[in-house]
Parts: structure tokens; sequence; C-alpha cells
């Protein structure tokens, strides 16, 4: 089985991508290569964000790997969070850096009474192989709920419900969203570009 370093530490996306890569590679995530480090996302677009991980794996570890940048573009609040997702609630005074509770509370506030509420999940993924650079996407459309719903998933899942479904992820559960969320249709582009090198 092809082994191949996915540059995170984030034991939620770790499962979700081992999950949907089972029987084609074996994940190896950054501590598994001594890579604790937080590394820097300075770049203003989902892309750029997972390509900064690739350069600096490749740079510091001589490895080839693949990074992924999530956002969630919300049409009422013109695109936000976006970049921002995962530091949505901190940077309106709702809590701490990654903290989904405070992410969601924020959300949900900034979208009482409006009845605009599509919004999507959009995942890039970067690839550095054999020193060539690739680049993936998937997107999953849908609507943001007016409370959150659900025990199962993690960040948003609570309130995201993808369009075809009267369910949140976290009520539609892991096997559901791991066929048809953004990161698994971003993924599903890296596994078929990487059966065929």
């Amino acid at each position: 089985m092809k082994k191949i370093v996915f540059a995170t530490n984030n034991e939620h996306k770790l499962s979700e991508i081992r999950a949907i890569l089972k029987g084609d590679f074996e994940i190896i995530s950054l501590a598994e290569i001594g890579c604790m480090a937080d590394i820097p996302e300075t770049a203003g677009t989902l892309e750029g964000n997972a390509l900064c991980k690739v350069r600096y794996v490749v740079e510091n570890y001589r490895t080839d790997c693949f990074a992924d940048d999530t956002g969630l573009e919300v049409d009422a609040l013109g695109g936000a969070p976006g970049i921002f997702t995962a530091r949505f609630g901190a940077m309106n005074n709702y809590g701490a850096d990654h903290d989904a509770e405070a992410n969601t509370r924020c959300l949900l506030d900034k979208l009482q009474g409006q009845t605009n509420r599509k919004a999507r999940f959009r995942t890039a993924i970067a690839l550095s192989l054999g020193g060539e650079e690739h680049l993936f996407e998937g997107i999953v459309n849908g609507q943001i709920a007016t409370a959150k719903r659900g025990e199962r998933g993690f960040g948003y899942d609570p309130v995201f419900i993808p369009d075809g479904y009267n369910l949140t992820f976290a009520e539609l559960g892991a096997d559901i969203k791991n066929r048809i969320s953004h990161r698994a249709r971003a993924v599903a582009e890296l596994i078929d570009f990487l059966k065929k090198r």
C-alpha cells in the first residue's frame, strides 16, 4: 500500500481522510514524521493556505505530501467566514481560535433573522509529488440551519444541511458525510490523479 503524508495533526481530519482513502493509501500524519509545528497559513485563499502547508513539509522534511484547507462560505455574509472559518468566533469575540462551539454560535447569531441561508463548504487540496505541485477542489452546497442539530461530526457539521438532505452533517453521520462532503469530493479528485501516476 502506498504511503503519503497528510500535512495535518487534526485528528478529525485525519480520521475522515483515512476513512475515505481506506484500502488505497496509508495516510501518515505530521506527528508521525516528527512535525509538531503550527504551520503558518498566510495566504488569502484556501488554495494558497494548502500550498503553504505542503511547501513547509517539503522544505523541512523532504517528503511528498498533501494538505487541505477548508472554508465555509455563507452567501448572506458575503462569502464569510471563508479562510477564517476556524477562527470566526475568535475574530468576533466569541471565544478562542479553533473553538467549534464559539464558531457555530457566532455564525448562528450573525444569521439571525436572515432568510437567505445558502452556504457552501469548499475544500482545496494541494499535493506535492516528485517536486510538482497540483491542486484539487471539492464543493458541497447547502443551507445553514437555524439551530444546532445532531451529535456526530465536528466543526460546523451540526448547522450545515447539504443540498438534497433535510439533516445536518452531524445528523447524517460519518458514512454519508464521507461520501458526499466537500473533502470527499476533493479527495476523489486527488485519488483519481494518484492512481494514474
